[in-house]
């Protein structure tokens, strides 16, 4: 089973907008998937930004009551569902390539252990 951490901490804000000061209107996502095999562990990340629409602010939060948990549903929601799931199925798709790999990389000449 995977475990997928959004971390949408850092953002982009503006100044001051519609009346509210530090207005979070861009998101940089970092979404990281982990998983134990037996002994080994797993991950694959994928980063990116998500722009928020903030056209229509209707419950404003302060920037420094803002939480991790409420950006990522916002990002997430920004997003559409689709997107969320193709994000983890990308990274799903990455770490079963990392404990079922189809290809290596060799150098001719070197032992191969």
């Amino acid at each position: 089973m995977i475990t997928y951490n959004w971390n949408c901490k850092t953002v982009d804000a503006y100044v001051e907008t519609g009346g509210n000061d530090d207005v979070v209107y861009n998101v940089h996502w970092i979404v990281t998937g982990t998983t134990t095999e037996g002994d080994e562990e797993y991950s694959s990340t994928n980063i990116g930004t998500q722009v928020l629409n903030i056209d229509d602010i209707t419950n404003f939060i302060p920037f420094d009551e803002l939480t991790n948990d409420e950006v990522v549903a916002w990002t997430q929601s920004a997003m559409g569902a689709e997107q969320v799931t193709a994000i983890e199925t990308n990274i799903a798709n990455a770490i079963n390539l990392e404990i079922n790999p189809v290809s290596i990389t060799l150098t001719i000449g070197e032992p191969v252990a």
